[in-house]
């Protein structure tokens, strides 16, 4: 009896407990499970109000573009302004990848000529180190486009503030968006895509 509780008390297994819990301590940190049932919802107004589309684009050098519509008898006509609160340019809904993802991402540009990327009624999982990435990677269906948006060009526009939701992302300045066309949930520490939007103009 003495000889079994020594042997159970020995370095030998003492080290391999200590190792045990060790890897399951880091398991649970790294992939973090319990976030698979732990939803947190972000709701964010539009800088500036409601946004419009984008106004359309001037006709081509030789074309002449159809005369505004005269106003009506006696009712004087409204003066031209350009738009001056948020504009659409373009817009795309998410697709799911590794996770069930649904929502719309827009990509629109403020009065003061900032851009935002905002996601409307996003509804994905939760998950470690969430991010948005705003990418020039095609969006595919499937197991073909999990992982192909940070092989490309790409930008972080930082950690998902909620995975439920309508949220705003400031694209740096020095980012064009005109060479982007596609936004990823982005998980960075596993790197696959939860979901995926490609953008279209509007």
């Amino acid at each position: 009896m003495g000889r079994v509780r020594k042997a159970l008390t020995g370095p030998l297994v003492i080290a391999v407990l200590v190792a045990a819990v060790g890897g399951v301590g880091f398991g649970l940190y790294w992939f973090q499970p319990w976030k698979l049932w732990q939803d947190q919802t972000v709701q964010e107004a539009l800088p500036g109000g409601t946004e419009t589309s984008a106004p359309p684009a001037a006709a081509p050098s030789g074309e002449t573009s159809a005369p505004p519509a005269a106003a009506p008898s006696g009712e004087p006509s409204a003066p031209s302004s350009p738009a001056t609160g948020p504009q659409t340019l373009a817009s795309g809904e998410l697709i799911s990848h590794e996770h069930a993802t649904s929502g719309t991402v827009k990509l629109v540009r403020l009065a003061d000529g900032s851009f935002v990327v905002r996601l409307e009624n996003l509804d994905t999982s939760n998950g470690p180190d969430l991010r948005v990435l705003l990418t020039d990677a095609p969006v595919k269906h499937g197991r073909a486009g999990w992982r192909v948006f940070d092989d490309g060009k790409h930008v972080s526009l930082g950690k998902l503030k909620g995975n439920k939701g309508s949220q705003n992302y400031d694209l740096p300045t020095e980012v064009n968006p005109s060479d982007y066309g596609s936004v990823s949930i982005w998980c960075d520490r596993f790197d696959v895509s939860f979901g995926a939007a490609e953008l279209t103009r509007v």
